[in-house]
């Protein structure tokens, strides 16, 4: 496992290292999602996790990796004899693109060879090349939900079940599953994160010292792989071997009932749903317990254990942040211990040696490292960030629109306290639920939610000539196609002639995912607490339906002379929702900088992802007391789909809102008029109910 890298450099990197290992002992663990910043070696740990692993004897020819010892009564190549001819391999490592098709993953028909051969032949996919091995999910966040379902599902059950094209296929799946992500593009739906058994955050070291070891290293390994490999051979080979010994001690490892008691008492304590905590939680413990050579699980298992399964489940909406609190953890297990725990360095597992910086010379740091070790008091403050900001985003969410005295005594106001003095901070209302908005048309970026789409799933509309391997074959197109030329290729049975240009396949139309962009007036004819409470309220809301409807979204604001791309088109929400509830407001109205720069966002973000099309939200009064044509930067959003939220209110209005809607093209919203946001979908989508 890459021992040579410096752990110490990579905060949380040593509780990633015990995540795996715990997963290498016990599978039932259930996987680990590594959330961390880009550039902190989640892929390079996880790619050497593989060469540690013990290797596994396979039946020859099998393409589903059978023990030959026990191999798989339902292998597709099978049956086989137990006991028969055995191959020795090292244990597999194998990567999922975030591109791939669900028969890719899963496996299927092969279509040519039973439409031209008349062959029915089943082809494995990545599950089944990933047995007894590791399965490696780059940016898992970005992977499309169904697929997500579809692994996690044959992670937990340990068999992949294929029952598609007249195939019905069942076969062994038992891999290590891990899975990478940076949170600024994006986070998993709840109910698919609650299934990965633990999750490790980890950021880069900010202490010069450690960073350029890190450098140091890697130019050692870029000048000599072969030498610095060598250094580190032994180390890795004795981690190899620890592994092997926990694997066979994880059986007599013993969970006692008061033990079980605690860990169900720590799950319930912390409020998570449902009890696939308490389950993963004890599985963690078991493997913590037989990693660290012990015959019980004990007080410092179960807090391991629970540091790692618990953080990602205790979200309650998408724009918490995950953490845990170390302190109620604390004061949990000692509520709960029985109190018969042995010494810390009993039960044969020793006392794990103390950790050392030595310039990549020495022994690799502990692979044992416990929850005080290392970078687990820096996780435990970042949970504690965490859990701060739970509790600021809730008082936040509670402060709504309704609440405090009038604008004039500038209740639910804050001052901002830079130089700019008069510069305020509105707070936010609770989110609500708002109707669906649509592009018009039918696009082709990538799947979600929100508009038409022709995607790789979704009702079938028609047919085309595959441009390579059929995936998703349309059988009575292929059939009309080559019923008309079966007298020329001198048919004489019952059977059709078929070749490969009569294939078809199928055109389905689904959902995609759209660019929210978002170009909020934050000048101060916005600056009434009552009116910039409830635009931020709904542009919160629309975040949040954005979220789920797995979109892009960027944010632009405009205050004093000039606009500011706040949040970058991404497919991080929660980054939009901070950017907005810290957004300052007052100053002049400099309307036409605003629509300007969201056109040069949307100019680049064609070029970047020209599949994914854009839908405009302008949330303003109408005012443009700065420089700039309005005219003319409303025609640079020409053609863009998209709506303005009118944000004027009180008993004499000038309608200037309505009169930028007209120039941009767009439907005019009232704000907090969810009837309005109706009748806007159905004029976006050409007339049609929403």
């Amino acid at each position: 496992m890459n021992v040579a890298y410096p752990f110490s450099a990579v905060v949380g990197l040593d509780d990633l290292k015990l995540a795996l290992l715990l997963n290498a002992v016990s599978p039932r663990v259930g996987g680990v999602l590594v959330r961390g910043e880009k550039g902190t070696a989640k892929s390079t740990i996880v790619r050497a996790l593989a060469a540690q692993l013990p290797a596994v004897d396979t039946v020859p020819g099998c393409r589903f990796a059978c023990d030959p010892v026990a191999p798989d009564p339902s292998c597709p190549d099978g049956p086989h004899e137990p006991g028969g001819p055995a191959v020795r391999r090292p244990s597999a490592l194998v990567e999922l693109p975030v591109g791939a098709s669900e028969d890719r993953l899963a496996g299927s028909l092969d279509v040519e060879r039973a439409l031209t051969e008349g062959v029915k032949a089943f082809e494995p996919g990545l599950l089944a090349a990933a047995h007894r091995g590791v399965l490696y999910v780059d940016e898992v966040n970005l992977l499309h939900d169904h697929l997500v379902d579809l692994l996690l599902d044959a992670a937990a059950l340990g068999t992949c079940y294929v029952e598609r094209e007249s195939v019905s296929v069942r076969h062994a799946a038992r891999f290590l599953l891990v899975g990478t992500m940076n949170p600024e593009e994006g986070e998993l739906r709840p109910q698919l994160l609650d299934r990965f058994g633990l999750t490790v955050e980890v950021r880069a070291s900010r202490d010069p010292r450690e960073r350029a070891e890190v450098v140091r290293r890697r130019l050692a390994f870029e000048a000599d792989p072969a030498a610095f490999a060598a250094r580190w051979e032994d180390a890795e080979a004795e981690l190899a071997e620890r592994i092997s010994a926990a694997r066979e001690r994880l059986a007599d490892v013993g969970l006692p009932d008061a033990r079980l008691e605690q860990i169900a008492a720590v799950c319930a304590g912390f409020e998570v749903d449902g009890l696939r905590a308490d389950l993963v939680t004890a599985n963690a413990a078991l493997a913590h317990a037989a990693w660290r050579g012990r015959d019980v699980v004990t007080d410092e298992d179960v807090r391991a254990a629970a540091r790692l399964s618990l953080p990602h489940r205790r979200r309650r909406d998408p724009f918490d942040a995950p953490g845990l609190d170390e302190s109620l953890l604390d004061e949990l297990l000692d509520s709960t211990s029985p109190g018969d725990d042995p010494p810390p360095d009993g039960g044969g597992g020793g006392k794990p040696p103390s950790q050392r910086h030595d310039g990549g010379q020495g022994p690799a740091p502990s692979p044992d490292a416990g929850p005080e070790q290392g970078a687990g008091s820096d996780q435990g403050a970042g949970s504690e960030r965490g859990a701060g900001s739970e509790r600021d985003a809730a008082s936040e969410r509670g402060a709504g629109p309704e609440q405090g005295g009038g604008p004039e005594q500038g209740a639910g106001l804050e001052q901002d306290g830079g130089p700019g003095g008069g510069v305020r901070v509105a707070s936010v209302g609770v989110p609500h639920a708002v109707p669906l908005l649509e592009v018009p048309g039918v696009g082709e970026g990538a799947a979600g939610r929100r508009s038409r789409s022709r995607t790789a799933r979704g009702r079938v509309t028609g047919a085309r000539r595959p441009a390579a391997k059929v995936r998703d074959p349309h059988v009575v197109a292929t059939l009309l196609a080559a019923a008309p030329r079966q007298r020329a290729r001198g048919r004489s049975g019952a059977g059709l002639v078929l070749r490969p240009d009569d294939l078809r396949e199928a055109v389905r139309e689904g959902r995609e995912g759209n660019l929210v962009l978002f170009v909020v007036d934050a000048s101060g004819s916005m600056a009434a607490r009552r009116r910039m409470t409830t635009v931020k309220t709904a542009v919160l809301s629309l975040l949040l339906d954005a979220y789920q409807r797995r979109d892009k979204v960027g944010l632009v604001t405009f205050r004093g002379r000039t606009a500011e791309l706040v949040l970058p088109p991404t497919s991080s929400v929660e980054a939009g929702a901070a950017r907005l509830r810290s957004l300052p407001t007052g100053g002049r109205t400099p309307l036409a900088a605003g629509l300007a720069r969201a056109a040069e966002v949307l100019r680049a973000e064609r070029l970047r992802d020209p599949a994914r099309r854009p839908l405009l939200v302008v949330v303003t009064d109408g005012r443009a007391t700065a420089g700039g044509d309005v005219d003319r930067a409303a025609g640079l959003l020409a053609g863009t789909a998209g709506i303005v939220v009118d944000c004027e209110d009180g008993p004499v209005r000038l309608g200037l809102a309505g009169r930028l809607a007209v120039r941009l093209g767009a439907r005019l919203v009232p704000l907090g008029d969810l009837d309005g946001i109706v009748r806007a979908h159905r004029g976006l989508d050409g007339g049609k109910a929403a």
